[in-house]
This record gives structure tokens, C-alpha cells and sequence, in this order.
């Protein structure tokens, strides 16, 4: 789901951007680590702040990343252009990656999970397009905050089947990731890395 022009507007500024590198990331790298050298992938990049951020933060070799709307994907080309080959970015929808599974050492998603309908078939692509032993960074927006006013009137979110902080877990475990880190925010926000094991444990 696009956003609207106000979400566009909070989602791209320059304290947005200052959020997301200095108080986002670090939790995430706290509970997850660097990906130092690895193959990335970024869904739903937006302007490309986070691209940036995966490059140098977390100190990725290669990004790829891709966003629903083409005007972000526009913005987010000239933003990383001087990142040359190590960058690459299309126009695409998380739940059908245009990449072979076991793609990529990492995949990141800042936010855009709660913005997907079917947002189960997006964890399950992520899982899809992961190498066994890759790991899944995830920050997130729970209902409580998207039902509560004034964003429930202000804001484009699809209307059904809203995840707490339990249930992005349980969706995680469900695709079949093994949750190795999470933090939470006043049942707002929640951070999470999952790995996606190196086999699959038999049933039962």
C-alpha cells in the first residue's frame, strides 16, 4: 500500500531521516549485529535513507532495494547514485521479490511490513529470498499506535488483521525464523532480528 502525502511528508524529512539513523538502527544492530560484507536487501526503501544506513551502519558489501511507489525509487537513486554498483534499486512489491531464493545474507525492513495487506506473504518472501544462516532486521509499528488517534484518521494503513508485538513474533516463527532478538516500545514499536535456520528441523 502507497502512502498518502501526509505519511510521505513524515517519512521523509530530515528528522525522520535523523530517527532512523540514531535511534532506529542501533537497536537494531544491538540485537542483531553488523552484516559486515554481506549481500542486503532493503523492502519498501523509500527515498533511500536507509540504503545509507546498511551501507555504513551495519557495513553491508551490496544493497539492493526496492519500493512500491516510483517516485520514492526516484528519490532513492539520486540519493545513493554516488554508491555506484554497490547499490541497486527497482520499483516492486514485498510480496513477490523479483530474486531467486537464497539471494541475500541480510534483509532489512524499516516500517513497511505494517503498510503490506498481506503482510504474512511478505514475511514468507523475506524468508524465501534469505540464505540459510541469514537474518531478518524488522522495526515496526504495532496497532496500538495505527488504531489510536490521530493516526487512524491521518494515516493510509490496510484495515484488517493489525499485528501487536506477539503477533509479528508469531508470524516470524510461522514462516519458519527463529526470533533471536526484540524490543518493544510502550506496545508502539518493536524491534526484532530472526535467522532463518541453516535447515529445517523436522516436525514435531
Amino acid at each position: 500500500m502507497k502512502l498518502n502525502r501526509l505519511e510521505r511528508l513524515a517519512m521523509n524529512n530530515p528528522i525522520r531521516a535523523w530517527v532512523q539513523r540514531h535511534f532506529e538502527a542501533p537497536r537494531l544492530l544491538g540485537l542483531g549485529g553488523a552484516v559486515d560484507g554481506w549481500t542486503a536487501l532493503e523492502i519498501g526503501c523509500g527515498r533511500g535513507v536507509g540504503i545509507e544506513i546498511i551501507l555504513q551502519v551495519f557495513r553491508a558489501s551490496h544493497v539492493d532495494a526496492f519500493d512500491l511507489d516510483p517516485r520514492m525509487v526516484s528519490l532513492a537513486r539520486r540519493r545513493c547514485a554516488r554508491f555506484g554498483e554497490a547499490v541497486s534499486i527497482w520499483t516492486g512489491d514485498a510480496c513477490s521479490i523479483p530474486r531467486p531464493a537464497a539471494s541475500y545474507d541480510a534483509v532489512f525492513d524499516f516500517g513497511i511490513v505494517h503498510h503490506v495487506p498481506n503482510w504474512r506473504s511478505a514475511i514468507s518472501e523475506v524468508y524465501r529470498v534469505l540464505k540459510p544462516g541469514g537474518r531478518f532486521y524488522a522495526e515496526e509499528v504495532f496497532a496500538r499506535l495505527i488504531n489510536g488517534s490521530p493516526w487512524r484518521y491521518l494515516a493510509k494503513h490496510p484495515a484488517d488483521e493489525r499485528f501487536d508485538g506477539d503477533g509479528f513474533a508469531g508470524a516470524l516463527g510461522d514462516a519458519g525464523f527463529e526470533l533471536t532478538g526484540r524490543r518493544g516500545l510502550a506496545d508502539r514499536f518493536g524491534w526484532f532480528v530472526a535467522a532463518k535456520p541453516e535447515s529445517r528441523r523436522p516436525p514435531g
